[in-house]
């Protein structure tokens, strides 16, 4: 039976569009490069290598080295430029309360998620907080998820369930053969959960708990 769920970081706890497009922003101009708002949310997601590379062309020495702009402005502000999504921390509870173990699986590098989460005191229900190594070596969300089963020696994937809103959390849950419920209150939309075959798809977190339920 499914008793461990792994969770996105952002867009599915936590909304970080604020601290994620000010830290791009910052990155970008390093480059000359002005950017509008709504294309900086694209960034939410997705490794930030693969996205410098994919919308603006980087290589990727360049596209490393955006990085360590992002993470200037990122380590020192954008980090709590955050809000934690309405009855969040109620439905952690609830589900802790229940007897699941909760783990977060984030391609964003693990320090940064652990500090996010210690400030918004969400960090005392997750057995573990998984996240991508600062230099970009495990940062794919398959990867980081291979990493989160081997950390909670989970071997068998019935037991366990990945939840986040974008492609590449129901991507890399697939290659690790886990069911995926796709969130429609982040930044992923039900088109892209059922171009990438989420298993489940639930639009707000009563939603999400049914689901649970029934796993």
């Amino acid at each position: 039976k499914m008793n461990t769920i792994l969770f996105d970081l952002d867009g599915t706890l936590t909304d970080p569009a604020l601290g994620i497009t000010n830290a791009v922003s910052y990155a970008l101009k390093h480059y000359g490069i002005e950017e509008e708002y709504q294309n900086l949310l694209r960034f939410i997601g997705p490794p930030l290598v693969d996205s410098f590379m994919d919308y603006y062309g980087f290589d990727q020495e360049k596209a490393q080295e955006a990085v360590g702009y992002y993470r200037e402005y990122f380590s020192e502000k954008g980090l709590f430029e955050n809000v934690v999504y309405e009855g969040m921390d109620q439905f952690l509870a609830a589900l802790k309360n229940e007897g699941y173990i909760l783990a977060v699986a984030t391609s964003k590098p693990e320090t940064f998620a652990e500090k996010i989460l210690e400030h918004f005191h969400l960090s005392h229900y997750f057995t573990k907080i998984c996240g991508a190594t600062m230099d970009s070596s495990r940062s794919k969300k398959g990867d980081v998820i291979a990493y989160a089963l081997d950390q909670l020696k989970i071997t068998d994937p019935n037991t366990a369930v990945m939840i986040g809103d974008r492609q590449h959390d129901i991507v890399g849950a697939h290659q690790n053969k886990l069911k995926a419920v796709g969130v429609l209150y982040g930044y992923g939309d039900l088109e892209e959960m059922k171009e990438y075959q989420a298993d489940y798809i639930a639009k707000d977190l009563n939603e999400l708990m049914a689901v649970l339920h029934t796993l």
